[in-house]
């Protein structure tokens, strides 16, 4: 079993970038390997110009395509996900979800954009495959507190909130699909 949690956030440090590291550290004491990937440390021009054929696109989609789950974090600008997180979706492969449970997780100035997961983040993860988007942690950046040892605290409720998810993506992955073309 393995996770791949893909940053979104064009800018680093992120609060989103905060709770992914929050999230792996929570599926690691699980015994889940998790790999943190952040699509801005793709070259720009391979994602503005959709060079499917650079090297780091072909890793990117290689760790996607091995990971058991995934776990997409972005911040919400204009009520939708990143532009850049758009443009990394984009150079997926149309079944490259296909199989994999997802956790989004989305983080925003204000609770107004609550519903930017359900509205714009999930629609496209079902185009790339995905049959089992588990509900959404939205985060309100006020509720995430960067430390002066550099260290991130969430509020408790949404530690909680996330603690859940992440149990539930967990979960997920002990699921064992029956063969196809096995009798029930």
């Amino acid at each position: 079993m393995s996770v791949l949690a893909i940053a979104g956030s064009p800018s680093h440090p992120s609060r989103t970038y905060s709770v992914l590291e929050y999230a792996k550290h929570h599926l690691e004491t699980k015994r889940v390997s998790t790999t943190l990937f952040s699509v801005r440390d793709l070259p720009a021009e391979a994602l503005l110009f959709a060079r499917f054929d650079d090297s780091s696109v072909k890793e990117a989609i290689a760790l996607v395509e091995q990971a058991t789950a995934l776990v997409i974090a972005t911040p919400v600008y204009k009520a939708a996900y990143t532009g850049v997180l758009k443009a990394f979706l984009d150079l997926l492969p149309q079944d490259a979800l296909l199989g994999k449970p997802i956790l989004p997780i989305a983080t925003g100035g204000a609770i107004a954009h609550l519903l930017s997961i359900d509205y714009a983040l999930k629609p496209v993860l079902s185009t790339l495959g995905a049959r089992h988007i588990l509900a959404g942690v939205y985060i309100i950046d006020s509720q995430i507190q960067r430390q002066p040892d550099g260290s991130v605290e969430l509020a408790e409720e949404v530690e909680q909130r996330l603690q859940i998810s992440l149990n539930e993506l967990i979960a997920s992955l002990q699921l064992t699909p029956a063969p196809v073309g096995s009798a029930s």
